[in-house]
């Protein structure tokens, strides 16, 4: 695993006419023979094109697309950096982004031309290409799979003119006017920097994780082998792309094993129940799309027998979703993983998912795993701790962040993830909390996740999240912000105060209960907790 090869040469020198990618919105669709060519081709108009060399970062601004892989592999092949940008920031969050990796180069979607129009004003040297969709040039209907990968005739009709914005270069002439290089890329360190993907934010300046082809490498040993992906497989992909489990849960696991990624560009409920009853074999979401999905009208199960593997990270499942997934008779495997870890850390026998809930499995093939406290000493089975994570799953560090990249390591190599977990005497593991969200009330540290997973037991309760506030008498107490179920009457806080004494120390209830009609949740459905504590703190 010390080596950088060309995967895409590699697989479409082994199966060169399955197929690799279909895109569900516009039909663009390449067999791995194709994507290796179309790599290549992004890595020549790189060169030749946008004014790119070994080294410089390429930044990406689109929603997610069977493109996309063509791009990363490209990078590959060019020794260039991708930075996929999250299209949910608001324009002056992606500066900050921009600023950061200071790319030579900006790709983007037709759906963010004004963005990209603005990131452009600052940087005159950079290089602005328009990605337009096959779609609007009559070449196929939504969802009609089209060959591509050796069509390279210019889009001039995609647009009313593909030059129609002074300095805009167009991907597909682009692409369409160089001579691919057939041969693999040279080999280079597996360690070598190839995408960044930045964290949210919330907590300071977003961090660029660096991702290598070791890690990638590594998570197909800790996920791929764990689900037992094939080449048989089809995998639904409707996570966003400009975060790791868009990447490669599973579909970068797919594309090294040899099996097809459907792209669904953002996640539709009732076209992914569709997909996955006709075409997929496996299925990859975070929480809210498992929700999403049971409360389609029409939701059955019997639709999905297909499927055989459902997995489920990003957040914690809650326990009611996962029973009723259960009752259908399907079993979604929960698992935990960073950014920073490639990402899969943890994963769930499917024999364990009711057996116990909460918990997300034991350490995969290729990780290693620690919990210490305070000293850094491990702590006996059963107490918490800081989870520590080590393995070639784990980043090399933070983009041009030396300072950062030090306080993330421990000696050894141990990255500290920040959770606070647990381990049984079975060897699986359980996420207490955040640490950062941990607060203390009264000299007693309080972890919201639990106390958030007795307030989802409430049967008049859909959604919850508890961060810790300012208390003259306790320090901190807790603050409850839910969201009620559908067609129930909010309760009242005395009952949720009794609700809560029944199954908690007194010190975890939390002291204020406030309904909202929503969580606030970035784009894998995550709680920002931060938007949460500013408005109990106010």
């Amino acid at each position: 695993m010390d080596t950088m090869f060309d995967l895409t040469h590699r697989r479409a020198r082994l199966d060169p006419h399955r197929p690799a990618v279909t895109d569900l919105a516009d039909g663009t669709h390449y067999t791995y023979r194709q994507l290796d060519e179309r790599a290549a081709r992004v890595a020549a108009a790189a060169r030749e094109h946008w004014g790119l060399a070994e080294g410089d970062r390429l930044a990406y601004l689109g929603h997610s697309r069977a493109e996309f892989f063509a791009l990363l592999f490209g990078c590959a092949k060019a020794g260039l950096i991708l930075v996929p940008l999250n299209w949910r920031l608001a324009v002056p969050e992606l500066e900050v982004l921009m600023e950061d990796a200071r790319p030579g180069a900006l790709i983007h979607g037709e759906e963010f031309a004004d963005a990209a129009t603005a990131l452009s004003a600052a940087r005159p040297g950079m290089a602005r290409i328009a990605l337009r969709d096959r779609m609007h040039a009559g070449h196929a209907a939504p969802g009609v799979p089209v060959n591509v990968g050796t069509d390279t005739r210019p889009q001039a009709d995609a647009t009313a003119g593909p030059q129609a914005d002074a300095g805009v270069r167009d991907y597909a002439a682009d692409l369409a006017a160089v001579v691919p290089d057939a041969a693999p890329h040279p080999e280079r360190t597996a360690d070598a920097p190839w995408y960044l993907l930045y964290t949210s934010g919330t907590t300071g300046k977003p961090k660029g994780v660096i991702q290598t082809f070791r890690m990638m490498l590594a998570n197909y040993a800790n996920i791929g082998v764990a689900v037992g992906l094939t080449r048989e497989d089809v995998l639904l992909n409707v996570l966003p792309m400009f975060h790791t489990a868009g990447i490669n849960l599973y579909s970068s696991a797919m594309l090294i094993v040899g099996g097809e990624v459907l792209v669904q560009r953002q996640f539709d409920p009732a076209r992914a129940l569709d997909v996955l009853e006709r075409r997929a074999t496996v299925f990859f979401g975070v929480p809210a799309v498992y929700q999403a999905m049971l409360d389609t009208p029409g939701f059955d199960a019997e639709r999905l027998r297909r499927v055989r593997a459902w997995g489920c990270g990003g957040a914690a499942l809650p326990v009611p979703v996962s029973r009723r997934y259960a009752a259908h008779g399907i079993r979604v495997r929960t698992g935990m993983g960073m950014t920073e870890t490639g990402p899969t850390v943890f994963l769930m026998n499917e024999d364990q998912v009711l057996a116990k809930p909460g918990s997300v499995g034991r350490a995969q093939l290729l990780t290693e795993v620690r919990i210490v406290d305070a000293r850094g000493e491990d702590v006996p089975v059963g107490e918490a701790g800081e989870l520590l994570i080590r393995g070639p799953n784990v980043t090399p560090g933070y983009w041009q962040r030396p300072d950062a990249t030090r306080e993330a390591f421990r000696p050894g190599g141990w990255l500290r993830s920040g959770d606070i977990a647990r381990c049984d005497e079975d060897g699986d593991y359980t996420i207490v909390d955040r640490s950062k969200d941990m607060y203390i009330s009264g000299a007693e540290n309080v972890y919201p996740a639990e106390v958030e997973a007795v307030l989802l037991q409430h049967p008049a309760i859909a959604e919850a999240a508890v961060v810790g506030m300012p208390d003259e008498r306790w320090g901190e107490v807790g603050h409850a912000s839910l969201v009620p179920a559908a067609d129930a009457a909010a309760p009242g806080e005395d009952e949720l105060r009794a609700f809560c004494r029944e199954r908690l120390a007194a010190y975890k209830v939390p002291k204020v209960f406030a309904f909202r009609p929503c969580l606030p949740r970035n784009a894998l459905g995550k709680v920002i907790k931060q938007e949460l504590r500013d408005a109990a703190r106010t």
